[in-house]
């Protein structure tokens, strides 16, 4: 017997309905980004590898999905060296290209490449997959999508503004209830200056971010293995555990930060988001943003959010849906030098990425998909024959012209397999027309939940169906 055929580990095949159900989540995001002035752009799913080695860390460079080069790739090489080579010595030989790991180096890479042709400030998004070699396990694939939006070349904080509001206006749409947790990263470096640890900003901030996750303890013991002092570790509890609205916790970081010239720029950018936002009064938690058109987030500033890409240098924001058990499913920042990795430095901007596969968990989890979103075929016509195919199809024809779903059933066998059909595939309502309906030049509709049945024209049906 023949092996049963599969797919690589850490990938995934979609039927209709996940189909369905993605192309929802995708229609919605590009439907808020281009709301708010952003066009779409794509890059190749490979790219070269000169231009993503380097570019996410030692670990990044070991997740990357290399292409083995076409053609004689051990072409000059002898079985010694090919033996004696290291293997990253040997996939810098025999791999010239990769596939991308994220959305942002190849948007970094397609700035400078098309500097010349771009209008600053220039906003684009960006919906497509990405690939890390990463260990397979629940939650975490090898192949997913990404949703990026970013502005580049421009340094105003109204940016930011918008950045929450399209994140607002995304969730809302979808029907979750979210938390928006924002801090500065000018903050932290300015928390590290007053603490004593100027040097030690990376291992602080990647510490305190895993505080949701291990606790306080747990985090005080990494700084501890860090090499931090136990006099800063004791200078920064009151700073990780500050409570109070958005506009107490900034009063109380500002007198703290009041000798950082870094720490009190971050403050003044939040005061100025925040107010913007209209969520200054706000705790994040327990009342919704005052401003006037604000949906289903809470906008909370939580100065232990420093977010693991180093690159972020202002406002950093992270979005947790607040009914389902979840990691983090958006996030983003501000970053002052996206293209100076590849030699063009000085072009600031922010940006955010929607992860596609977890909002999916949480729409999966709440049951919220529109029920038009998920269904197929509306209307299924039973095929008795010939004749009665013949007087079906152009009614068919004048459903779909009039934006109804409509299939009819291609082979004529009996009506049970065909009902069995349209149950199968849930589908709502089917057509039947025999020798009485042509004669009154109608057909029958009948309701698949209730049974019910009507004998209507074309035009009543589709009165009917489209409302």
């Amino acid at each position: 017997m023949a092996q049963k055929p599969s797919i690589p580990k850490g990938t995934r095949d979609f039927g209709p309905l996940e189909m369905s159900k993605r192309n929802y989540i995708f229609n919605t995001v590009r439907k808020v980004f281009e709301l708010y002035g952003f066009r779409q752009i794509e890059t190749p799913a490979q790219e070269n590898l000169s231009t993503l080695m380097g570019k996410y860390g030692e670990e990044g460079d070991k997740l990357l999905f290399k292409i083995l080069n076409s053609g004689d790739f051990l072409h000059g090489m002898t079985a010694d060296e090919v033996a004696n080579t290291s293997t990253l010595k040997l996939a810098a030989k025999f791999c010239e290209k990769g596939l991308r790991y994220d959305l942002t180096v190849p948007f970094a890479r397609y700035v400078v490449q098309h500097r010349e042709e771009l209008q600053l400030p220039f906003k684009r998004y960006q919906i497509q997959p990405v690939w890390r070699a990463d260990r397979p396990q629940k939650g975490r694939y090898r192949e997913f999508y990404q949703c990026d939006v970013d502005v580049v070349g421009s340094d105003s904080l109204l940016n930011e503004v918008d950045i929450l509001r399209i994140t607002d206006d995304i969730f809302t749409q979808f029907g979750v209830r979210v938390q928006i947790k924002v801090n500065n990263r000018k903050i932290l470096t300015g928390i590290a200056e007053v603490i004593g640890e100027a040097d030690k900003i990376v291992d602080i901030t990647v510490a305190i971010d895993k505080l949701d996750k291990i606790g306080l303890e747990a985090v005080n013991d990494e700084l501890r293995s860090d090499d931090i002092s136990e006099e800063a570790i004791a200078k920064l509890q009151p700073i990780i555990k500050l409570e109070g609205t958005n506009a107490q916790k900034l009063d109380t970081i500002a007198e703290v930060l009041k000798d950082s010239e870094t720490g009190m720029k971050g403050v003044e950018e939040m005061r100025f988001i925040l107010g913007k936002a209209g969520a200054l009064q706000s705790d994040g938690i327990t009342t919704k943003p005052e401003a006037e058109g604000w949906g289903t987030a809470m906008l909370q500033l939580d100065l232990t959010l420093a977010r693991g890409l180093n690159y972020y240098t202002g406002a950093i924001f992270e979005v947790k849906a607040l009914d389902v058990q979840i990691g983090s499913i958006t996030g983003g920042g501000r970053y002052d030098n996206l293209t100076g990795i590849f030699g063009m430095p000085g072009i600031s901007g922010v940006g955010i990425s929607f992860g596609a596969d977890r909002i999916y968990e949480v729409l999966n989890q709440l049951d919220l998909y529109p029920k038009e979103t998920v269904t197929g075929t509306l209307l299924l016509f039973i095929n008795f024959g010939e004749k009665e195919a013949e007087y079906c199809m152009p009614i068919a024809h004048r459903m779909r012209k009039a934006g109804i779903r409509t299939e009819v059933y291609a082979d004529a066998v009996k009506m049970k397999k065909q009902m069995a059909y349209a149950n199968a595939l849930a589908i709502p309502f089917v057509a039947l027309a025999g020798e009485n309906e042509i004669n009154e030049g109608k057909v029958t509709l009948k309701n698949m939940a209730t049974g019910e049945q009507e004998l209507l024209t074309p035009e009543e049906m589709i009165e009917k169906l489209k409302d």
